[in-house]
Formats: structure tokens, C-alpha cells, sequence
């Protein structure tokens, strides 16, 4: 029998690094039956910020035995944010708290590494700030806790490791290993030399397919959450990774997919390695079959969140139509709000023509911005095709409608929460959900590429 007949209910845990949810998919038709969500926050204490991990199983648990009893489910996976690595000890528990990747190190730390770490050409992985290089985590680890990184037995990737407490199976999977970690060398698809620089070969978990069932529910979780039967729990994938995944089974190359959330990530599929720019976010993810894709990205998510907050409401009816006046009147908004990462790096955010501006203006400006940024990664990506838009900016029109008109190409706005979960549901062999796919966004703007020049303009004064 066929997993995509053997199972009719399938729960995902989805942590993001804002929230974090569990989702019991139909199998059949890959729609939410069910969903329960927490927020992912940022312990501040000692040694250094981390997440709780603990509240996170506890969450995890009770959302699992709450969806045993109804509606049930047949199969777990496991989709999470990258940039994070735990550190296990002889019994399986935490050598060190799992680091938050935002945490910036000491000077002398950073500099330490940056002697250690892989050329651009090997890992296609860039430098980036705090850990979200999961090697300057482990680096950072290892170098300030010696006495505790000398406790570890297994390092496993971030969501391989809620695989684990499930299912007592250690492992290590390429979606993981390959976003900007610096420990993959996609082109050879094995670990890079930084695993031998920082002596850790030994320690790294067996590598296994995303696609894996790595075993059952272990028996004493399975008795505590009432399950009648085996319940096998897949090895899980990172959550770009199982974003771009449906569109891997169901679309030609070339397309371009723009997964939104907390971070903005530009997906260039069927494109090359060779035009990629370490200096501006750019890298080479690796997608659940192990090919490898160019990406860029930066935080649009995050960057939207503090400036909603900052400039307050407006409808969306009222943001899309003061469009037109925006670019009339050359208000616009320059890169970054959150800095340390993304296409054009050691810029601080500036207004330009913001006198008087109403709200829906100033958010006006923001969608602007976004699509901006977006259309500068998809550039550096020599992204083609099509742009699948999927997360929360596919509900915003006024994004959409900006970004069609910047590179005059069809963008098709992906209905429904964001597809990690409906990704990570893939993992078991079920097939792809009936997305409902709204009609191709083909827009034109009046003036828009005087203003793009101008906020291009701007940028390089």
C-alpha cells in the first residue's frame, strides 16, 4: 500500500522563528483540518539567549495528544527554521541551550572564525551576522564552553532534533545542512572542511533523507498521547525547503517561488550558481532531493512587523489605491530596517518625501519597499519565469501588484497559510494539496520605473 493511501491524517509541527504550530493535514487534499499555535520566544538568560526548548516540547506534547483523541492523525513530520543546531549529550539532553541565531558574538569570536570558515566557493554558503552561520554557533560553543561542548556526543540539525524526541533516532538531513550553515559543500553534496577545521566530524548525526520514516512514536510518548497504533515520525526538512517543495513536484523549471514570513526568501529554480554575490545574502540552499538552488533573501517580514507597528493602520483597499500618489510624489523607503542582512548590506533605513504623508501613504511606501527588495533578489538569482508568492505577502495586493509591475512577470499569489506545513506533509508520500491558486497578478504602474530608478538613485548616493 501507498503512503498516500496508508494515511489519512497527517500532524506537522511547524516552528517558526516567531511561532510555532501543530496541523493536522487532510492527506487527500492537503487542507488544514486542524491547528493549534504558540509563540517562539527568546529566553535572555544565562549563558546566552537561547530558546525554550522546554516549552516548546510541552506545547508539541499537548498539541499531539489533544489531536489524538480527534481527528487523529497516521504520520508526523517536521518542518522548523534554519540557522540552528542542538547540541546533544550521552543521554540524549541538552550539552548547551540552543542558541538563538539573532546573538551576536564578541569581536575577537567573530574574528576567530572568520579565519576558520570555508571560501564562498566551496559552501556557496555567505557570511552572515550573529549564527545564522550555524558553523560560528558551533564555533562560538565550542570556543567559550569547552567543559560543556566536551559533554556532547551528537550535533543534529534543528528539526532532526524534534525527530529525535520522538522517535529516540539521531540524524542530520541536506535542507538543514545546506541553508548557510557553512558545513555543506553542495557541489560535492558532503560536509565542507569546516567540520574538520572545528574537529566535529565524529559528532555530526548520520545524514538522512528528508523523506525518511525514521521510526515510531517512542512507546512511552505514544502510550501518554493514547495512539492505538504505530505511529512513524519522518525524518522532517527545513521550512524554505518545504515551502518550495509542491512547487518542486508541480511546476517547470524555470519559475521563481518567494516564500514569506519572518524572512523573505527568493527561490530561482531551474537557475546557476555562477552569478551569486556572497557580499549581498545571496547563497545556494539545497531542496529536499538534494539539488541545489540559488537563493537570496532578506528580513521583509520582521522589516514589515516594526514598521506597521511604527506608522499604525490603514485598510488594504486604502494602501492599494494610494499607490498611484506615492509614486507621484516620490515617497519611498530605504533599505534596511532590520540590518545585517539582505541585498544591500550597511545601509540604514531613510524616508525620502515623507512630509505630511497619510498612513496608508506610509504603508503604501512599505509594499513599494518590499517588492523593491524583492525585485533586487530575484535579480541577483537570475531568477526566470513565473514568481509564486506564498505566506502572508500573497494577501497583500498592493506587494503583489508592485512586484508585477517591476519585473513585468505573471506573480501568482498562493491562498491559504504559509505552505511549510503542506511541505513537510509531502515528506510522507502523500501528494501534493489542492492549492488554490488565485489569478496571475499582471500589473502595470504608472511611473514606477522613474521611481525605481530614483530609489536606485538614492541608495548609491
Amino acid at each position: 500500500m501507498s503512503a498516500a493511501s496508508a494515511y489519512r491524517r497527517i500532524a506537522v509541527i511547524d516552528i517558526g522563528k516567531t511561532n510555532a504550530k501543530v496541523v493536522v493535514l487532510d492527506a487527500e487534499t492537503g487542507g488544514e483540518i486542524t491547528v493549534v499555535k504558540t509563540s517562539n520566544g527568546v529566553l535572555k538568560s544565562e549563558p546566552y539567549p537561547h530558546y525554550d526548548i522546554d516549552r516548546l516540547w510541552d506545547f508539541i506534547i499537548g498539541a499531539l495528544k489533544g489531536f489524538a483523541a480527534a481527528p487523529g492523525f497516521d504520520a508526523i513530520s517536521i518542518t522548523t527554521h534554519g540557522a540552528s543546531a542542538v547540541l546533544l549529550d550521552a543521554d540524549g539532553g541538552l550539552a548547551l541551550p540552543v542558541l538563538d541565531y539573532e546573538y551576536a558574538y564578541p569581536q575577537a569570536i567573530q574574528e576567530a572564525y572568520g579565519q576558520l570558515r570555508p571560501a564562498f566557493a566551496e559552501t556557496f554558503s555567505p557570511r552572515l551576522s550573529g549564527g545564522l552561520n550555524v558553523g560560528a554557533q558551533i564555533h562560538y560553543q565550542k570556543s567559550v564552553f569547552p567543559e560543556e561542548f566536551a559533554r556532547v556526543t551528537a550535533i543534529l540539525t534543528y528539526p532532526q532534533y524534534w525527530a529525535f524526541r520522538l522517535s529516540g533516532v539521531a540524524s542530520n538531513e541536506v535542507t538543514s545542512l545546506g541553508c548557510h550553515t557553512d558545513l555543506w559543500n553542495p557541489t560535492t553534496q558532503s560536509y565542507s572542511s569546516l567540520v574538520d577545521a572545528l574537529s566535529i566530524r565524529g559528532l555530526m548525526a548520520p545524514i538522512r533523507s528528508a523523506f525518511d520514516a525514521l521510526g515510531p512514536i517512542l512507546p512511552a510518548l505514544a502510550a501518554d498521547m493514547g495512539l492505538t497504533k504505530p505511529v512513524p515520525v519522518y525524518c522532517g526538512i527545513h521550512d524554505s525547503n518545504a515551502s518550495l517543495l509542491p512547487h518542486l513536484v508541480e511546476n517547470e523549471a524555470p519559475f521563481a517561488v518567494v516564500s514569506t514570513g519572518t524572512w523573505v526568501i527568493s527561490f530561482g529554480v531551474g537557475g546557476d550558481l555562477g552569478h551569486l554575490d556572497p557580499v549581498r545574502d545571496t547563497l545556494a540552499n539545497v531542496d529536499a532531493l538534494g539539488r541545489t538552488v540559488p537563493s537570496a533573501r532578506f528580513m521583509g517580514g520582521r522589516e514589515f512587523e516594526i514598521l506597521a507597528a511604527e506608522i499604525g493602520t490603514a485598510s488594504s483597499d486604502a494602501v492599494e489605491a494610494a499607490i498611484e500618489a506615492v509614486i507621484e510624489k516620490g515617497l519611498m523607503l530605504l533599505p534596511n530596517v532590520v540590518e545585517g542582512s539582505g541585498p544591500f548590506p550597511g545601509r540604514r533605513r531613510r524616508w525620502i518625501a515623507d512630509h505630511a504623508a497619510s498612513n496608508a501613504e506610509r504603508l503604501a511606501a512599505v509594499c513599494l519597499y518590499l517588492a523593491l527588495m524583492t525585485e533586487a533578489c530575484l535579480g541577483l538569482i537570475g531568477a526566470k519565469g513565473p514568481i509564486f508568492v506564498e505566506g502572508p505577502f500573497a494577501l497583500n495586493h498592493a506587494y503583489l501588484k508592485a512586484l508585477s509591475a517591476l519585473t513585468n512577470s505573471d506573480v501568482i499569489a498562493l491562498a491559504g497559510s504559509t505552505g511549510t506545513s503542506q511541505g513537510a506533509a509531502l515528506l510522507t508520500g502523500i501528494r501534493p494539496a489542492t492549492t488554490t491558486e488565485n489569478s496571475p497578478v499582471r500589473a502595470e504602474l504608472a511611473g514606477l520605473t522613474r521611481y525605481r530608478q530614483a530609489w536606485c538613485d538614492a541608495l548609491i548616493a
